[in-house]
């Protein structure tokens, strides 16, 4: 004996799901409401990027210590190659080189751990990402914020850094707020651009160390570019283009926030407040709309 028919059948399956209201499990939802879950999920991005942080060297015996001791250890590597055997401190006073030095090399690790962290976020947390309904976004957000927040502990050593040289607090400090923030907007975009591209290509991983390395050694982490390209038979769209990329944008806002003798007429370029922001909305803007829009694809097959 046959079953009665179904008053659905020759429905599609798109009919169907209309008349019982049913929808699209991890479709992607829309820009507007993606970012009103993103808020929802704020608590949860913020004690993300907390945990990450505090898990980090939970295995070490200095522990968060080496939050510090690390991009010391850098800034002083440096100094002995450039400063004192390459002599990079060519156009930049002498009492203010390690200070600059060391302002650079916190404020590039901020970016090179940003896109690092990205290029992992979702691979490196796939099972997360396959267990859990939540904003994809959250992660490279969350990892970004967790490189802000190790960046202000560093910025503590910096405060001292600057004292032990003769550099005191002044009412231009107050203008590393503002670079800092439009710096996070800048790295958060980037997190996300790397985080899409990480989770289909996990290899990118293992070359990007290569990339940030190039970018950090053309962004004048460890010299002053207009004073080094002074006696460089160099068109002048090169020095530009150095002067100009975010990285050395970024470094220069905060140098000239922090010290005295880093004055805007001698080292920044022209419109430099409105470079940061440019690339601050550029990045954050095409990161976030380009990671959405494969909102749907993270952690499938």
């Amino acid at each position: 004996m046959s079953a009665p028919p179904s008053p659905d059948d020759g429905l599609t399956r798109a009919e169907l799901a209309a008349k019982y209201g049913l929808s699209q499990s991890g479709a992607r939802p829309g820009l507007f409401e993606y970012v009103r879950q993103l808020w929802g999920r704020r608590h949860f991005i913020l004690a993300f990027s907390q945990a990450k942080l505090t898990a980090q060297y939970s295995q070490a015996k200095l522990g968060q210590l080496w939050q510090v001791v690390t991009p010391l250890l850098n800034a002083a590597v440096y100094f002995f190659i450039f400063g004192l055997l390459l002599d990079a401190r060519r156009g930049i006073p002498t009492d203010i080189y390690v200070p600059f030095l060391v302002t650079g090399v916190f404020v590039f690790t901020f970016t090179q751990s940003s896109v690092m962290a990205g290029v992992r976020a979702i691979s490196g947390n796939l099972g997360l990402v396959r267990a859990l309904h939540f904003p994809r976004a959250s992660l490279p957000i969350s990892f970004a914020l967790q490189q802000l927040q190790q960046l202000l502990f560093s910025m503590v050593v910096l405060v001292v850094i600057m004292l032990g040289f003769g550099i005191f607090p002044a009412w231009s400090w107050l203008l590393v707020v503002p670079a800092l923030i439009l710096q996070f907007v800048f790295n958060t975009g980037l997190a996300l651009i790397f985080a899409r591209l990480g989770s289909k290509t996990p290899d990118l991983a293992q070359l990007m160390p290569f990339v940030m390395r190039t970018w950090m050694y053309a962004s004048g982490v460890m010299f002053s570019i207009p004073a080094m390209l002074a006696d460089k038979d160099v068109p002048g769209w090169v020095s530009d283009v150095l002067q100009w990329n975010p990285a050395a944008v970024y470094m220069d806002l905060i140098r000239f926030a922090l010290i005295d003798d880093y004055t805007y007429d001698r080292y920044l370029p022209s419109h430099v407040w409105a470079f940061a922001v440019g690339w601050a909305v550029v990045a954050g803007v095409i990161g976030f709309i380009y990671f959405w829009k494969a909102e749907e694809k993270y952690g499938r097959g």
